[in-house]
């Protein structure tokens, strides 16, 4: 079976983010900057580069990359989901929000 690699940079984040593109029902070693290792399967085709959440992220709530707010969730998001525009907000380089 094939393995398949994603990185959790801050002890914060809720998300991880993939270094190859993963199909639905995939699992992924996620690391962590101590070296840990946890597993999550995926629950739809994601592709390389973007973010899969390690944890449950309700409406509203802060998604977390790099110990960094990057937005929020604007719908609910389960462990394994893919995190991108299609479920969040960002909060980064906005001019209305100032």
């Amino acid at each position: 079976m094939e393995s398949f690699l994603a990185l959790k940079v801050h002890d914060d984040d809720n998300v991880a983010t993939l270094f190859a593109e993963v199909a639905d029902g995939s699992q992924v070693e996620i690391r962590d900057k101590k070296g840990d290792i946890t597993k999550v399967t995926v629950l739809s085709d994601i592709p390389y580069g973007h973010k899969v959440a390690l944890t449950k992220i309700h409406i509203g709530q802060q998604i977390t990359k790099y110990g960094e707010e990057i937005g929020v969730a604007t719908k609910e998001i389960n462990i394994g989901d893919h995190v991108h525009v299609h479920n969040l907000d960002s909060m980064r380089a906005r001019g209305d929000l100032a």
